[in-house]
């Protein structure tokens, strides 16, 4: 996954794959896109207005978990 933050234009986008393919963009809502790839697997989301939304200072450093079996 790759965190891109554009500051000039406030817009923050969270890439899950890297693979070079077609998308398709569905907006969720008002400052929400999703990239949708082949199968409509979330490829991207973009955040617009970004610095509104969230608070970019504590954004890094990325942590997770991987759950165990349930």
């Amino acid at each position: 996954m790759r965190i891109y933050y554009d500051k000039e234009s406030d817009l923050l986008y969270l890439r899950f794959d890297e693979r070079k393919q077609e998308l398709i963009n569905r907006r969720v809502s008002e400052d929400v896109v999703l990239d949708l790839g082949a199968g409509d697997r979330i490829v991207g989301i973009e955040i617009l207005d970004a610095s509104r939304r969230l608070d970019l200072a504590h954004l890094m450093p990325v942590t997770y978990e991987l759950a165990g079996p349930r």
